[in-house]
């Protein structure tokens, strides 16, 4: 029972240190900063073909909700002060 009982506890550490021991690189910037490319990447992802080439209008979509959604905030705020009422939909605030 005793001999069970040591075995499972040494899988156990075994298993924990594995753990703490991940892979860190060979050629780290700093501390925990270890990414290095394939062989084959670039250097510079402008301009080759792992370039994402992000259209400027999709990337300007998340700014004009988070916009939109702060009008709508500040229009529930207002709301609220004046009423006492907190209005979830603010398309029903006149």
């Amino acid at each position: 029972m005793k001999m069970l009982a040591s075995a499972v506890a040494a899988a156990a550490l075994i298993v924990g240190a594995s753990a703490a021991m991940a892979y860190d690189g060979t050629k780290c910037k700093a501390p925990g900063n270890c990414w290095e490319p394939k062989p084959g990447y670039p250097e510079k992802v402008a301009g080759s073909k792992y370039d994402p080439k992000h259209d400027p209008k999709e990337l300007n979509k998340q700014s004009q909700s988070i916009a939109a959604m702060e009008a709508r905030n500040a229009k529930r705020v207002e709301n609220f002060k004046k009423t006492g009422k907190w209005v979830y939909d603010a398309s029903k605030i006149q």
